[in-house]
């Protein structure tokens, strides 16, 4: 779709949409002529978004009245009125949800205004609007709602507010003011505040860690503080721990230590006072960090750590790392124990519904457990990701593409190009407010209709951006749809020419590039990332220059990474380079692609230690991000050759094994930046 076709389309919606509407945006929006000059209005709209960044209220209230009957007028609105939602009064605020009526920006400033209404304790006024409030994925939002119905009506909410509390990663203020509601009426027991301040302490979140703690007593901040600076110190200053808070001090302290030094930590948890004065409990809490920190080191003690404690009184995270432990020596008993211990929808993952089998086949106990192995493998075994593709593998099948679905129906079509939110989310990215456009397009697909777009309405809206160029909604849109999966779409081939004649030019599997372009940008040739990477493959700038002395490209600038065959000519350069290094090892290609070529040098492990299927390998790897990405890139590049030779392929044979780098061999990855 032509970018100007968008703006005709929307006004065509707009005005079918007219009819019979009563107060809604798309009933006063005076829709647009075609000679309308919108360039104007586009930089009107950018200078509000950025006015809106600092809370520049003044600029917000100049621009908004210019920019009425514009096809992003809900933007500016949201943005003038939330920027000074606190001194707006109820009949301006009606006035904006009545004209904005099923807009994605009349959800967002309500959310907003029920984490007001929450802060202030005003619950008639909350229950008023939560019962208009569409998203729902708002967890702060959601424990107000919590609060609100303990307070009004005495219900008994707080197992609910554990769960969500738990869950959080980051403090809030929502959760906490629900959490410290029911911790006062005794209704939810203070271990839970200790268990929230040990996830805390052991992710390095002292906010988290002190928040919790100090809704139980505040003197007892400043020791959260203390220990978070000198673990040991605290450590050696105590010689009872008989209270419950300071055995749960205690259990922090060394909490503590294990994040910082998981050795040392084992020796203190080991110490004769702490086995006998904290309970089993805290204890194999400690051992489950202590066991994780030392997985995420790659340390041999790791298996031995876990089975100190009991993995019924362990973290579900703490479980997910013993079984990562327990794989790379092969342990499969304690990666069947690990698993089990797993509350059930977190065993019912793709991942350990696939570790769990292969412990049944490794163990092969009986007829009875390798049917079991291979009933579970059934259940989860199709194209869609790394472990389902792989328990494919594990049964006997190949991997190919599924039959497309019936082609999309002209009505289909039509109604994803009526949507308002999709129409403005595709005008916002075009222009440059990508982070909007697809905030807009996530809420309208997934959240604006309880449990999102049927799969035949999600499939129309993917077709719409991928029409558009919009690939990253393409893409994330169809990879949402539950059972029916158009591969073509989930997996596109933008600039097909440009990448087939580089990688047949230099050698490289096009499969493999266009899983990794997937991965890094979405096929986004501006993308930019946090830490300065560039175009379509993500390089970096100081990657990008030694890569062009290496081919040869003597005239490149900085300024050409977001040019499509420049960006796709260095990145593939790089990648081949990164690939002949680790001796044609994709898994470990791409986790040096993302993490750089040192980190996969260490994580391969030294002489001794042992070699492992790759995916055990990868699923190893210490840093979250990198994981899931070796993980996801070498399932795309399955899935593309699959699509590109129309032949049966193999994870498996991709990924092949890794182990410790042969002496004799040299090290060409050194080299690499």
């Amino acid at each position: 779709m032509q970018f100007s076709s968008i703006l005709t389309s929307l006004s065509a919606s707009l005005c079918a949409a007219v009819t019979g509407a009563s107060l809604s945006f798309v009933a006063v929006l005076q829709v647009q002529a075609q000679g309308r000059d919108n360039a104007r209005y586009d930089e009107i709209i950018t200078d509000m978004a950025q006015a809106y960044k600092v809370r520049d209220r003044k600029k917000l209230i100049s621009l908004a009245p210019q920019v009425r009957g514009y096809v992003l007028e809900p933007w500016a609105a949201y943005w003038d009125l939330s920027a000074r939602l606190d001194e707006a009064g109820p009949t301006e605020l009606q006035d904006f949800f009545n004209r904005y009526s099923g807009s994605y920006q009349e959800d967002k400033l309500r959310a907003e205004l029920l984490l007001k209404h929450g802060r202030n304790g005003d619950w008639a006024s909350f229950n008023r609007e939560y019962a208009k409030y569409r998203m729902g994925d708002d967890k702060s939002v959601r424990c107000y709602a919590l609060l609100a119905e303990r307070t009004l009506a005495n219900a008994d909410v707080a197992a609910q507010v554990s769960d969500y509390w738990l869950s959080l990663k980051d403090a809030d203020e929502g959760c906490a003011a629900a959490a410290d509601a029911v911790l006062k009426d005794k209704s939810m027991p203070a271990q839970t505040a200790w268990v929230r301040a040990r996830l805390g302490m052991e992710s390095d979140k002292l906010r988290v860690a002190t928040q919790a703690v100090g809704l139980l007593n505040t003197d007892w901040v400043k020791t959260i503080n203390n220990i978070y600076l000198n673990p040991g110190k605290y450590l050696n200053d105590k010689i009872t721990a008989l209270r419950p808070q300071t055995r749960e001090l205690v259990s922090l302290a060394i909490i503590r230590q294990a994040y910082l030094d998981p050795a040392e930590a084992a020796q203190e948890v080991n110490h004769l006072r702490w086995k006998a004065q904290l309970t089993q409990e805290e204890r194999s809490w400690i051992w489950g960090v202590i066991g994780k920190r030392s997985a995420q080191k790659l340390s041999d003690d790791a298996p031995a750590y876990f089975a100190n404690g009991n993995f019924a009184q362990m973290h579900e995270d703490h479980l997910g790392w013993a079984v990562r432990a327990a794989l790379r020596f092969g342990k499969w008993k304690q990666v069947q124990d690990a698993i089990a211990a797993m509350p059930a929808n977190t065993r019912a993952e793709p991942i350990w519904t696939y570790w769990y089998a292969r412990s049944l086949l490794a163990l092969a106990a009986s007829e009875a457990s390798r049917s079991e192995a291979t009933r579970m493998l059934e259940g989860i075994g199709s194209v869609r990701g790394f472990y389902e593709q792989l328990a494919l593998e594990e049964i006997g099948q190949k991997i190919v593409a599924p039959e497309r679905p019936a082609p999309l129906s002209a009505e289909e079509i039509e109604a994803a190009r009526q949507n308002p939110g999709l129409q403005r989310a595709i005008y916002a990215i075009r222009i440059g407010l990508r982070p909007e456009g697809v905030r807009e397009w996530n809420y309208t697909t997934n959240l604006h209709v309880k449990g999102g777009l049927d799969d035949r309405a999600m499939l129309a809206a993917a077709d719409m951006a991928c029409k558009a160029d919009v690939w990253d909604r393409c893409i994330n849109s169809s990879d949402r749809t539950k059972n029916l999966i158009d591969m073509e779409q989930r997996f596109p081939m933008p600039f097909k020419g440009a990448v087939l004649a580089r990688t047949k030019q230099i050698g490289l599997d096009p499969a493999y590039v266009y899983g990794l372009i997937r991965q890094e940008s979405r096929f986004i040739m501006d993308a930019k990332s946090g830490v300065g990477a560039a175009g379509l493959m993500q390089v970096m700038p100081a990657t990008a220059r030694w890569t062009a002395k290496k081919i040869g490209m003597t005239d490149f600038t900085a300024g050409q990474l977001t040019d499509r065959d420049t960006n796709i000519a260095i990145g593939t350069g790089y990648l081949k380079l990164v690939l002949d290094s680790f001796n044609g090892s994709m898994p470990m290609a791409a986790a040096a692609y993302n993490a750089g070529p040192g980190r996969p040098r260490i994580w391969r492990g030294q002489t001794g230690a042992p070699t492992v299927e790759a995916a055990i390998w990868a699923e190893n790897i210490p840093f979250n991000e990198t994981r899931d990405y070796v993980k996801k890139v070498l399932s795309n590049t399955t899935n593309y050759a699959a699509l590109i030779t129309g032949q049966p392929q193999s994870l498996k044979a991709r990924l092949g094994v890794v182990g410790p780098r042969d002496g004799a061999t040299p090290d060409t990855s050194i080299e690499l930046p």
